[in-house]
């Protein structure tokens, strides 16, 4: 639901878009630069800043990137066979981010969704 400062501030900026105020700006045209440690407390950012340049990653988040480019391909894959595979994977995935989680708290939940998919595909 829409307050009415966010009513307000919609307004200014469809006025405003209309005025053609947005239009040849500087930078326009070139993405965001995205900064990854946005989370991460204040406290902590020069050391992860130093761990990314060095090009070091958690065991953790290596294995979520994996997650996340096993659940791309589970997204674009039209095989049924092959979705079945890669569920697998992703299942296998989710138990090793399980796993080296300090609390060792496995959840199975997880892989739930996957079977899901399949079926409204």
């Amino acid at each position: 639901m829409i307050t009415g400062f966010e009513k307000i501030v919609e307004q200014r900026i469809e006025k405003a878009l209309k005025e053609g105020k947005f239009e040849k700006l500087d930078g326009e045209g070139v993405p965001f630069s995205k900064d990854d440690l946005a989370f991460v407390p204040e406290d902590l950012r020069l050391a992860y800043r130093i761990f990314k340049t060095s090009g070091f990653l958690p065991p953790e988040i290596e294995v979520r990137k994996k997650i996340e480019q096993t659940e791309y391909l589970l997204a674009n894959c039209k095989d049924t066979k092959k979705k079945y595979k890669i569920m697998k994977k992703i299942n296998l995935l989710i138990t090793k981010a399980n796993l080296l989680r300090k609390n060792k708290k496995v959840n199975f939940d997880i892989s739930e969704k996957y079977m899901d998919k399949i079926g409204s595909r």
